[in-house]
């Protein structure tokens, strides 16, 4: 049983243990994974009241890496991110809901490219350890499906057999690992300062 008191706080994610990634079919029969290797992150919990609560993402999209430098550059192109017109994907949240035992409901504005639209990211408490410094640590874990072309990611190319090269449903990975802090930001509720300190 989780001590819902110590998840009440302010937490930032470590970057060094958090994966926020992505997999997509290629050519229809395999699965591709990928990355983002810069990530930010903050979560204010308030169990007792749930409407105070929020999370705010930052993802550099020329981060991604999916352990080929051509699908890489690619990805990072006009084609796909355009991470030097866009050079951050970005999440935060309007509302999160407890919806089970260690089970949260976030939802939120998620933006990449020029493209804001509002989803639902479920996501799990694994839980709540205290690390070797004395830190106090929380993992979460979840996943959503999404459609990128949604979002402007359009590129494709069609396969003899009429399939495409890329999948349009692509599948968001979130492997959280936060250290919970001091919470001097917790009045900010807009999150704007959020992650800003060490």
């Amino acid at each position: 049983m989780i001590d819902l008191e110590k998840v009440n706080g302010d937490w930032e994610f470590d970057p060094a243990h958090t994966r926020i990634g992505f997999s997509a079919k290629h050519a229809m029969v395999t699965t591709v994974r990928g990355a983002f290797n810069e990530v930010s992150g903050h979560l204010h919990v308030d169990t007792e009241h749930p409407e105070n609560s929020w999370a705010k993402v930052t993802m550099k999209t020329g981060s991604v890496d999916t352990r080929v430098q051509q699908r890489d550059d690619h990805l990072r192109s006009a084609d796909f991110f355009d991470s030097e017109k866009w050079p951050e994907i970005t999440f935060v949240s309007t509302h999160i809901e407890e919806v089970d035992d260690r089970a949260f409901s976030v939802t939120g504005d998620l933006t990449i490219r020029d493209v804001t639209k509002q989803v639902m990211i479920p996501l799990a408490l694994i839980g709540i350890e205290t690390g070797p410094a004395g830190e106090l640590r929380a993992g979460f874990e979840g996943t959503r499906r999404l459609n990128r072309r949604d979002y402007g990611l359009e590129w494709n190319t069609p396969l003899d057999s009429g399939g495409v090269l890329v999948s349009e449903k692509i599948t968001l990975e979130f492997e959280i690992s936060a250290v919970k802090t001091a919470g001097d930001d917790a009045s900010d509720e807009d999150g704007e300062d959020a992650g800003s300190e060490e």
